[in-house]
C-alpha cells in the first residue's frame, strides 16, 4: 500500500479533472497515450447508480488507463462504502468523493458542492469508504459555497476529513454559488483564490494538496508546483488542447519523454477504435463518434484543423462509420493545409 500511495502521489502532480460527458473511458485511453504519468479521473459515478441501479458497467476501464481514479458522488456513508468496494474490486487504486460539483441535479441528491455545508457527514462518508476497502480515499472540494466564509469553512473541512484518514485532497480554488449561478457560470465567475489554497498547504503540511481551477498551461502548472503545492489538476484545457497540455506533461513535470505527435497519436488509436467497434456491450451499438468526439482537439491551432474536426463531426456518428473516416479526416486536413 505504501508503494501504491507513493506512486499515486507522484501521478497526482498533474491530473486531468473528472468532467461529466467528457472523461469517459475512451477519452482516458486517448489521454494515456499522450502522458504515461498523469493521473486520470473518471466522470462522476453516483453511488445510487452503482448500488441500487446495478450500473456496474459504468466502472469499466482499460488497464492501460492506469493510474486512474474513480470519482463517486453520494452522501450516504453505507452506500458510498459499497460503491467504493465495487470500485476497488474493479481495480481502481483511488476512490475520490465529489464535494465540488454545483449542478442542480447534484444538489437535489445531496452530493457535490452542497456537502461543503455538511463537513461532519463528509467525514462519516470518507471514514466508511476507508474502512470498507483498500484503495486510497481522496476528496475534491470547493473553497466553500454561497455566503460561507471560505477562510473559516475550508480549514475546518480539511481538519475533519484529515481526522478520519484522508490525506490527499484537490481544492477547486473558487467558491460555488448554488443560488444564482449555473454550473457553467460556477466554472468561471466566482473569483479564484490561489492564496487561500497555498495557506491551506502551509497549515496542513502533512496533506497532499492539489489545486484546480483556471490553470490553462503547463507553465502555469509548473509554477504552482514550484510554489509549494503538491499537485495541479487541469480540466477543460487538457480536454480541448490535449497536445499542449498532455503531450509535454511527462517532460515538463516529470523530466521524461515527450508524448507522440498528433498524427502518431491518431495512428496509435487505430487498434483501439477497431476493437471498440466490434465490442457488443448489449446496451448500445458501438459508434465511431463515441471515440472520435474526444479527438477533435488534437490539431487545435494547426493548419487544416477545422477540416479534421468537421469531417469527424459530420461522418463519425453515421451507422457503419469505421477507421476509414479517420483516415479521410487526416487526408482532408492535409489537403486543406497544402
Amino acid at each position: 500500500m505504501r508503494q501504491m500511495t507513493s506512486a499515486l502521489d507522484s501521478a497526482a502532480r498533474l491530473s486531468v479533472a473528472p468532467m461529466m460527458d467528457w472523461t469517459d473511458r475512451h477519452c482516458r485511453f486517448l489521454h494515456r497515450l499522450l502522458s504515461c504519468r498523469a493521473l486520470l479521473y473518471t466522470e462522476m459515478v453516483t453511488s445510487p447508480a452503482l448500488v441500487r441501479g446495478g450500473a456496474r458497467h459504468l466502472l469499466r476501464f482499460d488497464p492501460a488507463e492506469q493510474p486512474v481514479a474513480l470519482q463517486l458522488g453520494g452522501s450516504d456513508p453505507a452506500e458510498l462504502a459499497q460503491a467504493a468496494i465495487m470500485g476497488a474490486d474493479e481495480g481502481y487504486s483511488e476512490i475520490n468523493l465529489n464535494c465540488g460539483c454545483p449542478s442542480d441535479r447534484v444538489q437535489s441528491g445531496l452530493f457535490g458542492a452542497v456537502l461543503m455545508e455538511k463537513p461532519d457527514l463528509v467525514a462519516q462518508c470518507c471514514a466508511a469508504m476507508i474502512d470498507a476497502q483498500p484503495s486510497e480515499v481522496t476528496v475534491k472540494c470547493r473553497l466553500g459555497v454561497d455566503d460561507q466564509v471560505a477562510e473559516d469553512v475550508l480549514p475546518d473541512f480539511l481538519d475533519r476529513i484529515r481526522a478520519v484518514g484522508v490525506r490527499r485532497v484537490t481544492i477547486h480554488a473558487r467558491k460555488a454559488w448554488l443560488q444564482g449561478l449555473s454550473p457553467k457560470e460556477n466554472r468561471d465567475i466566482p473569483p479564484l483564490d490561489y492564496d487561500l489554497v497555498m495557506r491551506m498547504k502551509a497549515q496542513f503540511s502533512d496533506m497532499h494538496i492539489s489545486i484546480n481551477g483556471g490553470v490553462a498551461s503547463l507553465d502555469h502548472a509548473k509554477a504552482l508546483l514550484d510554489g509549494g503545492l503538491d499537485g495541479v489538476m487541469i480540466g477543460r484545457a487538457a480536454y480541448h488542447n490535449p497536445i499542449d497540455i498532455l503531450q509535454r506533461a511527462d517532460a515538463v513535470i516529470w523530466g521524461e519523454d515527450v508524448g507522440p505527435d498528433p498524427v502518431q497519436l491518431v495512428l496509435k488509436m487505430r487498434d483501439y477504435i477497431e476493437a471498440h467497434l466490434k465490442d457488443d456491450l448489449g446496451r448500445m451499438t458501438p459508434k465511431l463518434s463515441q471515440v472520435t468526439k474526444h479527438m477533435l482537439g488534437l490539431f487545435a491551432g494547426q493548419p487544416g484543423a477545422r477540416h479534421w474536426r468537421r469531417h469527424l463531426s459530420e461522418h463519425g456518428h453515421r451507422d457503419g462509420a469505421g477507421w476509414s473516416v479517420v483516415e479521410d479526416a487526416l487526408a482532408a486536413m492535409d489537403a486543406a493545409a497544402a
